[in-house]
C-alpha cells in the first residue's frame, strides 16, 4: 500500500482554499457589477445603457446577502445610475426614469428573493436539526465507561451536513457481560434510520434476556425478517440485509466472543503496536436475508487488560483514495499505539480523511472498547497514525 497522506491533504486543503476564494468572490461582485457598470456609461456613448449590469448587482445580492446587505446594494445601485445620467446631463430624459424605475422594480424583486431564499434556509436548516436528533435518539452514544471498559464510538457521515444513516454501534451491559453490536444497514435516508431502529432495539432486548450470543443473533435475526416482511415497497428479499459483528466481553473474564454475520472483520490492538484481525472460523450470511435459519458460530480471541477491541463499518475499509486504493485499517494501524480509544478513534477519522482527500462516499461507524490493565498509566506514549505505512 502506498502512502497518500501528502497527496490527500493537499487536495483537501486546495478544495478549502478554493471554497474560500470563491465565496470571496460572489460577496465582491455585486460591487464589481455597479462599479463596472458606471465604468461603461462613463467610457463609451450614451445611445448604451449599461443598465444590465446595475440590475445584476441586486439580484446577485438576494440569495447570498442579508436583507440589509440586498437593500443597501440596490440602493447603491441606484445611486450609482442617478450619478451617472447626472455626470453625463441626461438625468431627466424617459430614458433615464425608465432605467430607474426598472431597477427600483429589480431591487424590490431582489428583497422577496432574499425572503424567500432565507425561510428556505430556515426550513432546511430546521430539517438538519430534526434528522440529526432524531438519529441521536436512534443511535445514542454509549457511554464512555461501561462494565469496566472503556469505550469510545464515532459516526462519521460522507457528507459533512448528512446525519441520517445505516450504520449503527449500540454498547449495553448485561447479566452476562458487556454487549456489543456495530452494523450496517443497506441502504440509506429514512428506510435505513427505521432499519437501524428495529436492530438497535431488538439488540438491547435481546442482549439482557438471551443467554448466548448466538441466541442475540438470531433474534435480530426474527425481527428484521418480521419488519422486512410488513413494509410493503421496500427492497427485494435478497437485496434487503444488514451486516453485524456481535461481540461480548463476559465480567472477569479476559475473554471476547464474537459472532460475525457478512461484516468486516475486528482488529484486535496490543499495547505494542501488534494486532490480529478476527476472522471468523465460518462465513456467515448478512442478518435479514430470510433465506432460513442459519447456524451461527461463536470465536472467542483473549482479551487481556490494554487490549483494545475495533469494530467498524465498510466505510472505513472501503473508503478509496483518489488513485482508486481502498484503505487498510490493519496495515495502517499496525506498529502505533494510542493513548486510549478515543485517541485511536480520532486518529484512524483524521487518516482516512487525508486517505480520501474529504472525499468519503459512505458512512463510517466506529467502535472502540478497551479494558485498563491494572497499574497503567492514565496516558501512554502515542505515534501518529498519519504517515509512511509500516514495511
Amino acid at each position: 500500500m502506498k502512502r497518500r497522506g501528502g497527496h490527500a491533504g493537499g487536495g483537501h486543503a486546495g478544495g478549502v482554499a478554493g471554497g474560500a476564494g470563491a465565496r470571496r468572490f460572489v460577496r465582491m461582485l455585486p460591487t464589481l457589477m455597479i462599479v463596472g457598470g458606471v465604468l461603461f456609461g462613463l467610457l463609451t456613448p450614451p445611445v448604451f445603457t449599461a443598465i444590465p449590469l446595475f440590475v445584476a448587482a441586486p439580484l446577485i445580492a438576494a440569495p447570498f446577502f442579508s436583507l440589509s446587505s440586498t437593500v443597501r446594494t440596490g440602493i447603491a445601485s441606484m445611486l450609482a445610475v442617478i450619478a451617472l445620467r447626472l455626470a453625463t446631463e441626461s438625468l431627466p430624459t424617459a430614458v433615464a426614469l425608465i432605467e430607474l424605475l426598472t431597477l427600483a422594480t429589480v431591487s424590490v424583486l431582489a428583497v422577496v428573493i432574499n425572503r424567500v431564499v432565507w425561510r428556505s434556509n430556515e426550513q432546511l436548516a430546521s430539517a438538519r436539526v430534526i434528522a440529526e436528533r432524531a438519529m441521536r435518539a436512534v443511535l445514542p452514544k454509549p457511554f464512555d465507561r461501561i462494565g469496566g471498559l472503556h469505550v469510545a464510538a464515532r459516526y462519521e457521515a460522507a457528507q459533512a451536513d448528512e446525519f441520517v444513516g445505516g450504520d449503527l454501534f449500540a454498547v449495553t451491559d448485561t447479566p452476562y457481560g458487556v454487549r456489543l453490536v456495530v452494523g450496517d444497514v443497506r441502504g440509506k435516508g429514512l428506510d435505513a434510520v427505521e432499519t437501524v431502529a428495529v436492530v438497535i432495539g431488538a439488540f438491547r432486548e435481546a442482549a439482557e434476556q438471551e443467554r448466548s450470543l448466538e441466541g442475540v443473533a438470531r433474534r435480530l435475526e426474527r425481527a428484521l425478517v418480521r419488519e422486512r416482511r410488513a413494509r410493503r415497497g421496500g427492497p427485494d428479499i435478497v437485496e434487503g440485509f444488514t451486516t453485524a459483528v456481535l461481540a461480548e466481553i463476559p465480567a472477569g473474564l479476559s475473554r471476547v466472543r464474537i459472532v460475525n454475520r457478512g461484516h468486516p472483520e475486528p482488529i484486535l490492538l496490543y499495547p505494542d503496536g501488534a494486532l490480529d484481525v478476527l476472522a471468523p472460523s465460518m462465513p456467515a450470511l448478512p442478518l435479514g436475508m430470510d433465506l432460513g435459519a442459519w447456524p451461527d458460530r461463536t470465536d472467542e480471541w483473549d482479551l487481556r487488560p490494554g487490549v483494545t477491541l475495533l469494530l467498524y463499518t465498510d466505510g472505513l475499509s472501503e473508503a478509496r483514495s483518489a488513485q482508486g486504493d481502498f484503505y487498510d485499517p490493519a496495515a495502517r494501524l499496525r506498529g502505533r499505539i494510542f493513548p486510549g480509544p478515543d485517541e485511536l478513534l480520532s486518529a484512524l477519522t483524521d487518516d482516512v480523511r487525508l486517505h480520501t482527500g474529504g472525499e468519503s462516499t459512505d458512512d463510517m461507524a466506529l467502535l472502540a472498547v478497551v479494558r485498563p490493565a491494572e497499574g497503567q498509566p492514565e496516558r501512554r506514549r502515542t505515534v501518529r497514525i498519519v504517515g509512511p505505512d509500516p514495511a
